[in-house]
């Protein structure tokens, strides 16, 4: 085949070949010298990604020099890349099978990755060569008493004693912390005993610790799922996804996600664009795509029940409210809303005694101080004069409504209607009120300060109030002081 090249192309092999010789194209001894000083020189300076860089081209320059696979591992061990120095520590004892070092820093990767036959093997070999080693003779004797816990964990394990099992699997870990499986088992004893939080906290790093752990992947984003993180539940199946797309139990679950995320997403986003009635038809949609996780029925509930308050259907909210707080009944947002509920119905009461419960659950939350001191407010004033009810209207009647029922009770309780002097004092007196009432909820700034607890009003409110007197007439004078007053009214 040489013989057949054409002369340029010989001449080229030929170099090529030469080159090969001393090592890979174009390395000589003097450059593979230079990358390992410039390995050594950034590695002691902590760039870690440029001393691997000359360090890989050590190693491809020279693939017999155990010393540079040595030093290549170094470095992968400084980035916390334990699987990637462990292939550099073989091939450096391959290479110089006396070389203690790399057998001791192996045995050492295989003790923490929990694989103490191995790893007993390297302090073993070290210990043959050099009987007196203390470092070699301490490990091994972890590698021995990890071993032993080892099977500890898997009796409890094999009997049901899940308690025991974390306990032990705690110093195993302690002294194998990149050991996947002593992870998992305790991430499993964590979910049997109802705390899936602790569980994520060992399954996390247990997807990093194996090359291809698409079951770890997928039970993360179950567990998220089940806690209703439904985001972080995503973006773990997404992971799984990407070591193999057609994995069919990751896609089937990834679909499930998916669908009830966008709706989530989708509601919250309606509400924030105060389109209640969408919301609500979204969040029942949610309940309808996961009806077996507790969680998301239990949010749907208290989201819906905000936005029927939001909407002022009192009534309907209620009924929502009341089965969402029997579902969670610390839920301090479940008890503003229907605190506020209770307030659109007028049952100040109740609403007062709901906001008093949630603020036992959060003592510092803003919110419901306010609108406990609210309530309170309204309760206080309905026991004196209630606009509302002198009208006979809910507090979420609008303008219109509120002039209609003035103009009927107006016609009602005139004081020419009525004959002896008691009814017509009486009657006087409920006109005033149904006027004060028109005139308060007529007017957006005096409704605004009423809705808060404060009468607009009342003499005690006022600013320099005047000399004291009490203010019975709305409009600065009383049309029937003086006798006779037959006249003519028109009901604005």
């Amino acid at each position: 085949y040489v013989n057949s090249l054409p002369s340029g192309r010989l001449r080229v092999f030929k170099a090529a070949s030469l080159l090969n010789s001393a090592g890979v194209l174009g390395a000589t001894p003097v450059e593979i010298e230079h990358h390992l000083e410039m390995g050594r020189k950034l590695l002691a300076a902590g760039q870690l990604a440029e001393a691997l860089s000359h360090y890989h081209s050590a190693v491809e320059g020279d693939s017999k020099n155990y010393l540079t696979y040595y030093k290549r591992a170094a470095v992968f061990l400084a980035m916390g890349k334990s699987k990637s120095a462990l292939p550099d520590l073989s091939q450096a004892i391959q290479l110089k099978p006396d070389f203690l070092a790399a057998r001791l820093q192996r045995g050492n990767i295989l003790l923490k990755q929990g694989s103490t036959q191995e790893a007993r093997e390297d302090f073993q070999a070290v210990l043959k060569r050099s009987p007196n080693h203390e470092e070699a003779h301490d490990q091994l004797s972890k590698a021995e008493e990890l071993e032993l816990l080892q099977e500890e964990a898997h009796e409890a394990h094999h009997r049901g004693d899940y308690i025991t099992t974390v306990q032990v699997l705690e110093k195993v870990i302690e002294l194998s912390p990149w050991d996947p499986e002593s992870r998992e088992l305790r991430a499993e004893c964590y979910i049997r005993l109802g705390d899936p939080r602790k569980a994520i906290m060992d399954l996390t790093p247990a997807t990093r610790l194996r090359a291809d752990n698409r079951a770890a992947f997928l039970k993360l984003s179950q567990l998220h799922y089940s806690l209703g993180d439904h985001h972080d539940s995503l973006n773990q199946i997404r992971e799984c996804l990407k070591l193999d797309q057609d994995d069919k139990e990751c896609f089937a679950h990834y679909k499930q996600v998916k669908k009830l995320s966008k709706q989530l997403d989708s509601a919250e986003e309606l509400i924030s664009e105060q389109r209640y009635q969408e919301a609500i038809e979204k969040y029942e949609s949610v309940m309808r795509t996961e009806p077996n996780v507790a969680f998301y029925t239990n949010k749907a509930k208290e989201r819906i029940c905000f936005c029927l308050v939001k909407m002022k259907s009192a009534e309907e909210a209620l009924d929502i409210c009341s089965e969402a707080h029997q579902r969670e009944p610390q839920n301090i947002h479940i008890l503003r809303d229907r605190a506020e509920a209770y307030i659109l119905l007028q049952e100040y009461e109740k609403a007062v005694e709901d906001y008093q419960e949630a603020r036992e659950f959060d003592q510092d939350n803003q919110e419901i101080r306010e609108g406990l001191d609210r309530a309170q407010k309204l309760l206080k004033q309905s026991r004196k004069r209630d606009y509302y009810k002198i009208l006979g209207v809910s507090r979420s009647a609008n303008k219109q409504e509120v002039i209609k029922a003035y103009r009927k009770l107006a016609q009602q309780w005139h004081p020419d209607n009525f004959q002896s002097e008691a009814d017509k004092k009486e009657a006087e007196k409920k006109f005033i009120d149904i006027a004060s009432a028109k005139e308060v909820l007529t007017d957006p700034e005096m409704r605004q300060k009423f809705d808060s607890g404060e009468d607009p009003l009342d003499p005690e409110n006022q600013q320099g109030g005047g000399g004291g007197g009490s203010r019975e007439w709305p409009f600065g004078f009383n049309p029937f002081e003086g006798g006779n007053f037959h006249f003519k009214f028109h009901y604005n």
